[in-house]
């Protein structure tokens, strides 16, 4: 073997971490719940700590600190930081710096630290064990969370923290409750495995697994069974593609109780500035990917003329409503600045009378008005395309299946 191909050196502590405690927990929980077994009590504080970690990475580790998708209060950025330790993922920086270039680099075997296109092993758990290059610290990508104080507290004092809320927490709660081994093997020892599997499925099953109706551009997929084991986080492909917005499940019906966390502590004045793809821009999305699959469809199956014709006046309208919605969005930002505008010459009294102010006011109002129902429009004929573009490709699948 050349030393080119030779793989990189082990890192032992991870090891220890990520492969000996899943031994240990195989071996010890199933004993120790022979033998002895576990209460209601030490299920449901494993359970609660199970979610206070993981949605503190999901919710604060990934889409604050990572992608900025919402901005937190002080309170709720300490409360994240301190449970997202207790999650043993490393610290805010280096976990929103790693993430940041999976993003930036996705599928890149060189430059994505966890790329799924290495295998289902290497993106779940091999890229942690080894001193992978593509893994080198490098922190140029979150110059703005080194000017943050509580990222920067957790991570220097992360060694302390996380051993106080992995150890420290549940042995005081098993002192508390009378069975220091049994709390220990539960909230501590099974808790912690379950959360970094969870977490790690994103990272391999949910490149792997699932469909992808926003882009094919990278191998992630959308996945419900995914969301409901990561708290929300299995809606990867719409996450890869629109990756500032707080939500990764967008339909009310879709599993993701982190958009469902943040929506509240929004409600409670703990989060703010929840930033949210429009709909336009999502149905965008889902119908340029159409138009590609089909077209790619229509060439292998050697479509009839009629089909392939109605398929390109579809995009020709597709085209019209972007272009539509471009000029919209530009008339919706000069109107906004003229409202500033407006609004600045009324604090200096340059704009006559009170009745004059106020007819100006109505009419912005109106206007603005108008300008939303023409965008709404817009966003349901999109929907509409997409129910035509549909019924084309079954009429292209049956005249491909009766040939």
């Amino acid at each position: 073997m050349n030393n080119s191909d030779a793989k990189p050196p082990l890192i032992a502590i991870n090891v220890v971490i990520f492969l000996g405690l899943p031994l240990l927990a195989l071996l010890l929980v199933p004993t120790w719940g022979i033998y002895r077994g576990f209460d209601t009590f030490q299920w449901l504080w494993a359970l609660a700590f199970l979610y206070l970690n993981g949605m503190s990475i999901t919710g604060g580790y990934h889409r604050l600190w990572a992608h900025k998708a919402y901005s937190a209060s002080p309170a709720l950025k300490w409360f994240y930081a301190l449970w997202g330790a207790g999650a043993l993922q490393n610290s805010i920086l280096v976990w929103a710096s790693d993430h940041r270039r999976h993003h930036r680099h996705v599928d890149d075997d060189e430059l994505d630290p966890y790329s799924a296109g290495r295998g289902l092993w290497f993106s779940h758990i091999g890229w942690i064990l080894r001193e992978y290059r593509s893994d080198t610290e490098d922190f140029s990508n979150a110059k703005d969370l080194q000017r943050d104080p509580v990222v920067m507290w957790q991570h220097k004092h992360y060694g302390v923290l996380t051993l106080f809320m992995n150890l420290g927490l549940p042995l005081a709660l098993g002192i508390w409750h009378g069975d220091i081994i049994g709390t220990l093997l539960l909230v501590g020892l099974l808790r912690l495995v379950i959360n970094h599997h969870v977490t790690f499925f994103i990272n391999s099953l949910a490149h792997y697994w699932g469909n992808r109706p926003y882009t094919d551009a990278n191998s992630a997929r959308d996945n419900g069974f995914l969301a409901f084991l990561t708290y929300g986080e299995g809606y990867h492909n719409f996450h890869h593609i629109f990756q500032t917005d707080y939500r990764n499940g967008i339909r009310w019906w879709q599993w993701d109780p982190t958009k469902w966390m943040i929506a509240l502590c929004a409600r409670i004045g703990l989060a703010s500035d929840l930033n949210r793809v429009s709909d336009f821009k999502i149905q965008r999305a889902i119908l340029d990917t159409q138009f590609q699959r089909a077209r790619s469809e229509m060439e292998q199956t050697q479509g009839s003329a009629t089909l392939r014709a109605s398929l390109e006046r579809e995009y020709q309208l597709f085209t019209e409503s972007i272009n539509q919605w471009t000029s919209l969005q530009a008339e919706r930002y000069e109107r906004k600045k003229s409202e500033l505008s407006d609004a600045l010459e009324e604090k200096k009294g340059q704009l006559g009378d009170a009745l004059e102010l106020k007819r100006a006011h109505l009419q912005h109002k109106w206007e603005s008005a108008a300008l939303r129902t023409r965008l709404k429009a817009l966003e349901y004929s999109l929907k509409m395309q997409r129910k035509r573009l549909g019924l084309l490709m079954q009429q292209a699948q049956l005249q491909a299946q009766m040939a």
